[in-house]
């Protein structure tokens, strides 16, 4: 048997996969705590006893390849000079690297907003603005504030090519690492070797100051943040691989515990007649909401959506919803109980996923000028994507998951939305998406296969035989 062993090692517990390269099929699921504010291995431990425990016996993996979002992932600070354009170049680098951002900043940087930054405590910050051969004055001064602070995090240089050997200098003393600049051009983006960058940061750097080195002897290689796993997975089913098809194009859905993370794979471009305004929107895509969250911010979802809309919704009264959530505050790793905890945790993960993709997608309207009705469209088309993709636990171990999913698709109640209309509706019945983007490093056609064996069409009978991951 050729196996591989794929890790994630989450906030909440670290999953195992172990998989039969050869066959292209799961051999088993294993999880258990992660111990992050212990020793790390302690849950690793325990993760490959659960595993062992329900295969019989482990065999030899000639893979080990781990991805992880512990200790609530890779926090990032960008700084760029416009809000609208290299600010925001940044801050689609630092979410496709797999980060989750703490905070943004943009034009000259003030001494309160260091404090600022200070306090965000980010593991990276990265630095961008100007485009190349641009403006310099503003990131040279807000590299210049930087080296001055007592901030030790690493540092990406992103920004103006012609103002990099300066900065560095203006930034001597702390880990600089200058990249291509995420905006070389006006309105142009170059955002890869940024996210290149960051991933390679999280492994050299965060590493360490995670304690997931405490668990190296059982792991080959951390590759890269876990979101960033299961956005090599989205790309993977959605473009294929070794001459064998994909699905298209694909919005993937990952509701989780802190943060409801959307994936687009797909170039969202307006339709014929339709003027796009605003950045040009990379095709592979990836947004975090960390304001919905099925434990952490549970609170958060209630407050977006409205407490009047999800107790209808669970079928609840007000004064239940808030009971229960006083429940999740005080034991977020609680996992529903009784029928009207699945109630309100169903109502949770549907406000989730429809806000979360309602953000993503892109919007259109109509402007009136003085030659006439223009279309206009902000953001990205999504309205014909081929497959819409749920995975993680709110949508995994859902009683009705074809409920949760449909909510990302386009509706009467949002009009200008560019939401998925007809699109396939697929669940990842096994949480393997970020274990076959994992695997997509070593063995991509073997990833491929795997995965789409493990899509599960929602016209299908759904099997809950899968290992719960909150």
């Amino acid at each position: 048997m050729t196996a591989a062993l794929l890790i994630d090692f989450g906030s909440t517990y670290t999953k195992l996969r172990a998989v039969d390269i050869a066959k292209r099929r799961m051999l088993g699921a294993g999880q258990g705590p992660s111990t992050v504010t212990t020793d790390i291995a302690i849950g690793m431990r325990a993760a490959l006893a659960d595993l062992e425990r329900r295969m019989g016996g482990l065999p030899r993996f000639q893979y080990r390849l781990a991805s992880s979002s512990a200790a609530g992932g890779l926090r990032m600070v960008t700084v760029g000079l416009v809000r609208e354009l290299t600010a925001e170049a940044a801050r689609r680098a630092a979410l496709g690297a797999g980060a989750r951002l703490v905070g943004t900043f943009a034009y000259g940087l003030t001494a309160g907003d260091i404090g600022e930054i200070r306090a965000c405590a980010p593991d990276i910050l990265l630095l961008a603005g100007g485009t190349d051969g641009g403006n310099s004055e503003v990131v040279l001064a807000n590299a210049r504030r930087i080296g001055k602070s007592g901030l030790a995090c690493p540092i990406v240089y992103a920004g103006n090519r012609a103002a990099a050997d300066e900065a560095c200098e203006a930034l001597a003393g702390k880990t600089v690492i200058v990249t291509g600049n995420v905006m070389p051009e006006f309105n142009v983006l170059a955002i890869e070797s940024a996210r290149a960058a960051i991933r390679q940061v999280f492994i050299d750097r965060i590493v360490h100051a995670k304690g997931i080195d405490r668990a190296a002897a059982e792991f080959d290689a951390l590759l890269m943040p876990t979101p960033a796993a299961v956005l090599e997975g989205a790309r993977l089913v959605a473009d294929g691989a070794g001459g064998r098809a994909g699905l298209g194009t694909v919005l993937v859905i990952d509701p989780g515990g802190a943060t409801t993370d959307v994936h687009s794979v797909a170039a969202g471009a307006p339709a014929a007649g339709v003027v796009p305004q605003g950045l040009p929107e990379p095709r592979v895509k990836r947004t975090v909401e960390g304001d919905l969250g099925m434990r952490h911010n549970a609170a958060a979802i209630v407050e977006a959506a409205g407490i009047g809309a999800i107790a209808a919704d669970a079928r609840l009264t007000g004064q239940r919803v808030r009971e229960l959530l006083r429940t999740i505050v005080r034991d977020v790793e609680r996992l529903p109980r009784a029928d009207d905890e699945f109630a309100l945790d169903a109502a949770l993960a549907r406000a989730a996923v429809r806000l979360a993709v309602a953000r993503h997608c892109g919007t259109i309207e109509t402007l009136h000028t003085v030659t006439g009705a223009v279309a206009v469209q902000h953001g990205k088309d999504l309205s014909n994507v081929d497959a819409v993709i749920g995975t993680g636990g709110a949508i995994v171990s859902s009683r009705d998951p074809r409920a949760v999913l449909a909510t990302a698709l386009a509706n009467a109640a949002e009009p200008l939305s560019l939401k998925p209309r007809r699109p396939r509706l697929l669940l990842d019945t096994h949480y393997l998406l970020y274990a076959c983007g994992l695997l997509a490093s070593v063995e991509p056609e073997a990833a491929l296969e795997l995965a789409l064996a493990n899509l599960q069409g929602l016209d299908e009978e759904i099997s809950h035989e899968c290992t719960r991951c909150v």
